[in-house]
């Protein structure tokens, strides 16, 4: 139980330090499509290497699990691209928050197909982790500005795809493994990606002229390779409703790694913000006395 909540915090941290790797990159002048196409691009052949070399058995798509990781993958590409394009239109506060909106999601969705239904203790966690992303998001220090509807449109459904990345991935293709898994679900997000922005940086010349591969490295270490392997790890061992509220954990480490790297202030608020959300993580994984 415990590995499973390391891994899934291991995996929310890993894909709260991207929101700054992004924003460095826009400030660079990569375009959306190109960040979104070399962070799966790159995940994708480190992913296939790791399973080569493992010498394990390989699973093509005749095997169901394959097929359906593949289908899977979309979600997760769907997520880098609305996610990124929501920071273009609203603040990036308001993006993570809205983000943050699979934490309910994820459970009435477990509640309504697996008929899992949520326990008081994580309902009452759920509460906390929302109130403390609208203070850790610094909404209040925002003031009263007006918001893109665009950018909110493009914030929910990065929840909605991230949610049924959540709910699907600990329940299916557990014969693959999870080096295996993740490549198949990072070559379905490559895939959707590569469709919806065709890489034409490997013709223009952007792909090495402006050193855009070395941002594929950072960003398909931390938004694709570790992640998806490290969700698919963990989930099967917590499950899905506390994996949710562990992968909340991504928020408080976004806002340091925007106050390290990217010199952005903190005011006390959205500390207080950080601390409900980790003890709201502390608090769903107590055990009930028996």
């Amino acid at each position: 139980m415990w590995k499973g909540i390391l891994l899934v915090l291991l995996g929310a941290c890993s894909f709260g330090i991207l929101s700054t790797i992004v924003k460095s990159g826009y400030q660079q002048g990569y375009t959306l499509g190109e960040l979104c196409s070399v962070q799966a691009g790159f995940g994708m052949v480190a992913l296939w290497i790791i399973h080569l070399l493992s010498g394990r058995k390989t699973y093509g798509l005749r095997n169901r699990d394959a097929r359906t990781c593949l289908i899977l993958g979309s979600s997760t590409g769907l997520v880098s691209i609305t996610y990124y394009q929501s920071v273009q239109y609203i603040p990036a506060s308001v993006a993570i928050i809205l983000l943050m909106q699979f934490t309910w999601m994820s459970m009435l969705a477990e509640w309504v197909i697996y008929k899992k239904r949520p326990t008081p203790v994580q309902w009452l966690a759920v509460f906390f982790i929302l109130a403390g992303t609208l203070l850790a998001g610094g909404v209040f220090n925002a003031g009263s500005t007006s918001l893109n509807w665009v950018g909110i449109g493009f914030g929910m459904l990065a929840a909605i795809c991230y949610t049924v990345f959540i709910v699907v991935s600990g329940r299916v293709a557990a014969s693959l493994g999870p080096v295996l898994k993740s490549a198949w679900i990072v070559t379905g997000a490559f895939l959707i990606i590569t469709l919806l922005f065709p890489p034409l940086y490997l013709i223009n010349g952007r792909f090495t002229g402006t050193h855009l591969w070395i941002w594929g490295i950072p960003l398909s270490l931390f938004g694709t390779v570790l992640p998806p392997f490290l969700f698919s790890k963990g989930m099967p061992q917590t499950g899905v409703s506390l994996g949710a509220i562990l992968s909340a954990a991504e928020l408080p480490v976004a806002m340091l790694a925007a106050t390290i790297f990217l010199h952005e202030t903190v005011s006390p608020l959205q500390i207080l913000g950080v601390v409900i959300i980790l003890s709201a993580i502390a608090m769903a994984n107590l055990k009930r006395p028996k």
